[in-house]
């Protein structure tokens, strides 16, 4: 007889394990749209890298760069 419940418990571990596996293939179906969604090249050009100008960087000015002070 002890046999039984474990049947029972198995059958709601395995309900439960469905459960989330579907609750899971909600969950990335709903990021995939978001994801799709947000990421709107425009023009053909990665938003990611929109505006960056390939070559040597102006330095920030905690390192001595912007418009510079000749000394006299």
């Amino acid at each position: 007889m002890a046999k039984s419940g474990t049947s029972i418990q198995k059958r709601e571990k395995e309900k439960a394990r469905t459960q989330n596996r579907m609750d899971k293939d909600v969950r990335k179906a709903d990021a995939k749209e978001r994801r799709s969604k947000g990421r709107d090249a425009v023009d053909g050009v990665d938003p990611d890298i929109a505006g960056i100008v390939p070559g040597p960087q102006p330095l920030p000015p905690e390192f001595g760069g912007g418009p510079r002070v000749e000394d006299q």
